[in-house]
């Protein structure tokens, strides 16, 4: 499989967590997303994913798929050990609340795109961009923090789908200034986390784009 990434994007970090969770080796290419205007952008690179987002996930035949909550659901069901899911219908649905929150409800919003429209059509300042991300971090945030159980991880003594989302997100809300300081139990995970070789293998700094 051949990954197509970029080490801060956070879905694509999404992606590499689970990769690395699941044990599964791919190669990599990467797209970065601002020089040249973006090479996500290329003809090369919109033939395989249409919307000219990263990341995209290309199997040993070709297909290109998109998207990181489906290249996930992909990777669950095409390798369901170790699992990302729990057994139980209703505790799955749990973590996959949590998942979403962050995946359409905070994520979305500080991504390149919206970011880059404030900016330059709105004329936003970054004093009023920071506070728009920091308002709709915080109140993701706020509903993961009473959402996720005692740990160590989210919803138990191994890491899941629902840390595979909030670990990139917190990645994001330090880059942005985002305080977090009200959230112990969502502090609790990342600093379990912080330990954990799939994590750590994932994490942006050690990617070979990194800057």
């Amino acid at each position: 499989m051949k990954l197509y990434t970029y080490w801060r994007s956070t879905s694509s970090y999404r992606v590499r967590i689970a990769l690395a969770l699941k044990g599964l080796e791919v190669e990599q290419a990467f797209i970065h997303l601002v020089r040249n205007g973006g090479e996500q952008h290329g003809e090369a690179y919109r033939a395989l994913n249409p919307q000219e987002r990263v990341p995209t996930l290309v199997l040993d035949d070709g297909t290109a798929l998109t998207q990181s909550p489906a290249i996930i659901e992909y990777l669950e069901e095409a390798y369901p050990v170790p699992p990302l899911l729990p057994a139980n219908p209703a505790q799955r649905a749990k973590v996959r609340a949590v998942a979403a929150i962050i995946g359409c409800d905070i994520q979305p919003l500080h991504n390149l795109g919206p970011l880059t429209y404030l900016r330059r059509t709105l004329g936003q300042a970054e004093p009023e961009v920071d506070a728009w991300i920091a308002t709709w971090a915080g109140s993701g945030l706020k509903a993961v923090e009473a959402l996720i159980g005692d740990g160590p991880y989210c919803f138990g003594e191994t890491p899941g789908l629902a840390d595979v989302y909030l670990i990139p997100q917190l990645y994001a809300a330090r880059r942005f200034g985002v305080p977090l300081d009200a959230y112990p139990r969502i502090r609790r995970v990342e600093a379990e986390a912080e330990g954990h070789p799939a994590f750590v293998k994932a994490h942006p700094a050690n990617q070979p784009d990194s800057e």
